[in-house]
């Protein structure tokens, strides 16, 4: 298992910072798909708000 982490880790240094990039990137829609569906639910009417 470590040897697995370590050459992981060798190969992640040859890459630059894309992989993290795509991560954030992910991450954040993600967030604000979450978000959005946070606050418009909000504003869904099912006819029992008199």
């Amino acid at each position: 298992m470590p040897y697995t982490v370590a050459v992981l880790a060798a190969a992640s240094e040859d890459q630059g910072p894309g992989s993290t990039l795509r991560v954030v990137l992910l991450v954040s829609l993600v967030g604000a798909a979450l978000l959005a569906w946070f606050l418009l639910r909000g504003y869904r009417n099912d006819d029992n708000n008199d």
